[in-house]
């Protein structure tokens, strides 16, 4: 039998087909005018399911539980005992069918632990006599010589032997940049070698190791959390005693046990049963059509009661990968020209800082050129020819290796203190300027957190492996109320349970090491689109599209499940409570009883099936070509933005007649550029946009943004004429404070404007610029950096 088969056939599956085929073959039977071979039929389905629930009961009764099963239970075999066998087989079609639907709800869509265990390290090379030899990775010993080869995974932990080694250590700490470590540094397995081969000394075995460790914590994990009580048997504590009660009164005051059967047979809770299922199934796929996927009802149910939600930075608040923040200049070609030649050599390399350097110059139209002589010097940077000139890309020891010029030495310093990285480029010797690096907060974050806040979601914690300053660069832009930096996954099983002594939490990470934490949290959820496939094996929810805002949704979807079970179940054992009365005075025999039920069955399960819409309306969007439009205006404005901080940090310095044409073709460029820019979007787009967003004036803030961003450039406008007509340094002054007003307001305008834009752009819009960010400068901006240790981040990684 293959394995789909042995899927599709689950014992629940099969007492729902022997009842359903012995209820119709019955009911064939009974037509036909034999109603003896009618009752076997019946007897021959109740049995079976009589017996599976048997075994269930006894077994929750020897754990000291009880739930609704134990109703259904003594009504089949009441209706055995007293011949009632249609009323029993109807019970036992009943509960075989709620099993089926109850069991894929709470289904998970995995085996636990596949894709963690899968990417687990195997294999490892060992250095011999002779040369090398490949050995399962159970077989290295402590002090084992090893050799990581390039794109190759560190086997074991391990002393670095070697000069130097470029790490990619995403998935172990969140750090999005690769790390470079020196002689003696401690390598831990798992990580991902991102340059040259390299060696080292093994100082643990597989088993004691860092990934093996994380793999522990995870089955620990997931081991130590507490099953999830069922929205059913929670009712069922309050109905099972009442219905007891109800039938044996029924019996002792009438002497015909026939009306205790009867009593049991309308008790029997179908409602409870079938309605909570058939809801929770029903919001399952909901969530699934905005790309959420919930891993059964259990998670579904405890979602809908979260208060605390726990974030990974790296990834899950952040983008998780590189992006260009800004193009510092001090010798040579203009930004844009720094930029194309740095991108032109970078077309060679296929280390993800090439790719975010290449992407930010298709984002500004840059014209590549190719490039002669390529060499790239693992874990320092690259170096070619372009039209002639020698260009050098990388970190400061390898475009300056005589003397670095004191403002590169201060900026390599200030980004290293802000988490950022500076790639140094070098044209003809000279040390030309600097493209600084960073990851950025998702362009959603900022809307996910403030809906969140609004779902009643009343502590929001930001969890990471950064340093502590990074995280806390992060939380501020952000607004979250609790950081805990520099976490191993550890410590973040221990954070996780610490708040979930307070509230049921929710965990969202996209990493290995969130993976643990994951699996220890009330419900975790996993960005699966870029995350590590370890997290989404961990997690109870995955989010398939790469979006935070989504995890908002899910907790609305959620808790209108979890709204239309709890009616759906009420108003069943109302309903219930009726017909049981009715029986217990004899107007309702067993096996109208049990028709009686079943139209009470067909009414809360219609109920149930309101949770199929997500009860979201229609959503007005702008179409997705008309927001990458938009987006590709603001990009191509970066720019601009940028000459404004430079000349504003050069003013007073240098030719004064220089300057003078500088300023005056900022004049003109603010000129024709951005006032008809924000001119258009005053008087045409943005009325669209209130439109769209709806409320008594949406835009009003954007609005003042406008018209101080029209002040400002007036206010320039005459400061610019007056130091071409000699003013001295007082205008000056003036003029640099107003230059560095305009391009903040700009900034901060421009990202305003992204995320309004994102927030109602279609399926197929905006999407594209979640995987970078906001735009280059768009004002929120954050990076992570690795833990501390014997390492540092390399200013230009290798591939």
């Amino acid at each position: 039998m293959t394995r789909s088969i042995r899927d599709l056939l689950t014992p629940s599956r099969l007492l729902l087909g022997v009842a359903a085929g012995s209820f119709a073959a019955g009911l064939g039977a009974w037509l036909a005018a034999e109603p003896a071979l009618a009752d076997w039929l019946w007897t021959a389905g109740i049995v079976p399911v009589l017996a599976s629930l048997v075994v269930a009961v006894v077994r929750d009764l020897l754990r000291g539980e009880t739930g609704v099963d134990l109703i259904a239970a003594l009504s089949m075999a009441g209706a055995l005992l007293l011949g009632e066998h249609l009323a029993g087989i109807v019970v036992a079609l009943m509960y075989a069918g709620g099993t089926v639907l109850e069991e894929y709800a709470q289904r998970r869509a995995r085996q636990e632990l596949t894709a963690l265990l899968g990417r687990a390290p195997r294999l490892a090379w060992r250095e011999r006599e002779g040369g090398l030899e490949e050995v399962p990775v159970e077989a290295v010993r402590v002090g084992d010589r090893l050799v990581v080869r390039s794109g190759g995974m560190v086997p074991v932990d391990g002393l670095l032997l070697d000069e130097a080694a470029l790490l990619d250590e995403a998935a172990l700490t969140g750090e999005p940049l690769p790390v470079r470590h020196g002689t003696g540094a401690r390598l831990r397995s798992g990580s991902l070698n991102a340059g040259q081969p390299f060696r080292i000394a093994a100082t643990a075995t597989a088993a004691a190791s860092t990934y093996a460790g994380i793999v522990r914590l995870v089955e620990a994990a997931q081991a130590g959390k507490a099953p999830f009580m069922r929205l059913a048997d929670r009712y069922a504590l309050l109905f099972l005693p009442a219905t007891l009660l109800l039938a044996g009164a029924a019996w002792l005051l009438s002497g015909d046990p026939t009306r205790a059967l009867a009593v049991l047979v309308v008790a029997t809770p179908c409602p409870l049963i079938l309605a909570a299922p058939v809801a929770i199934v029903a919001g399952v796929s909901a969530a699934a059509r905005r790309g959420i996927l919930v891993k059964g009802g259990g998670p579904l149910e405890a979602l809908a009661g979260v208060r605390t939600l726990i974030f990974d930075k790296t990834g899950t608040l952040t983008t998780g990968r590189a992006r260009l923040l800004r193009i510092e200049r001090r010798e040579g070609p203009e930004q844009e020209e720094l930029l194309r030649l740095a991108a032109s050599l970078d077309q060679f390399s296929g280390h993800p800082m090439a790719a975010a350097i290449l992407d930010a110059a298709r984002e500004r139209g840059l014209r590549l050129s190719s490039a002669e002589a390529v060499q790239e010097a693992p874990g320092a940077g690259i170096a070619g020819r372009i039209e002639g000139r020698e260009v050098r890309l990388g970190g400061l020891a390898l475009v300056a290796a005589d003397a670095a010029p004191p403002w590169a030495t201060a900026l390599a310093r200030r980004a290293d203190r802000e988490g950022h990285s500076a790639v140094f480029l070098a044209i003809d010797g000279v040390l030309a300027g600097a493209l600084v690096m960073a990851d950025q907060i998702r362009m959603e974050s900022p809307r996910a957190l403030r809906a969140l806040r609004r779902a009643g979601i009343g502590r929001i914690v930001m969890l990471s492996g950064d340093r502590r300053d990074v995280a806390e660069a992060v939380a501020a832009a952000l607004g979250v109320d609790t950081v805990l930096a520099e976490r191993s996954p550890e410590d973040k099983i221990d954070a996780v349970r610490a708040e979930r002594a307070e509230a049921p939490t929710v965990m969202v990470g996209d990493g290995v090491n969130d993976a643990p934490a994951l699996a220890a949290a009330d419900v975790g959820v996993a960005m699966g689109v870029r995350g590590a496939a370890a997290a989404s094996e961990a997690a109870d929810m995955v989010l398939l599209v790469d979006r935070l805002d989504r995890l908002g949704e899910a907790i609305a979807i959620a808790r209108r499940t979890r709204r239309i079970a709890l009616q759906s179940v009420l108003a069943g054992m109302a309903l219930s409570g009726v017909g049981m009365i009715a029986a217990a005075l004899g107007w309702l025999p067993p096996v109208a009883g049990a028709l009686a039920q079943e139209a009470i069955d067909v009414a809360v399960i219609l109920n149930a099936l309101r949770a199929l819409v997500d009860g979201r309306g229609r959503v007005a969007l702008l179409p997705p070509a008309r927001v990458r439009e938009l987006e590709a205006e603001h990009v191509a404005l970066a720019p601009l933005l940028d000459r404004m901080r430079r000349t504003a940090d050069r003013l007073g310095e240098g030719d004064g007649a220089a300057l003078a044409g500088e300023l005056a073709a900022l004049e003109r460029a603010l000129r024709e550029q951005v006032l008809p820019h924000e001119r258009d979007d005053e008087t045409r787009l943005h009325p669209r946009l209130a439109g769209l967003l709806g409320g008594r004036d949406p835009m009003a803030a954007i609005s003042r943004t406008h018209r101080e961003i029209v002040h400002l450039a007036r206010r320039f406008h005459r400061l610019a004429g007056d130091a071409a007509d000699g003013e001295g340094a007082e205008n000056l002054i003036e003029l640099r404070r107003t230059l560095y007003a305009l391009e903040a307001i700009l900034r901060l305008h421009f990202a305003q404007e992204d995320e309004i834009y994102d927030s109602i752009a279609g399926e197929a819009g905006g999407g594209r610029r979640l995987a970078g960010g906001s735009a280059p400068g768009a004002g929120e901006q954050a990076a992570t950096a690795a833990p501390g240790g014997p390492q540092r981040r390399e200013g230009r990684p290798l591939a």
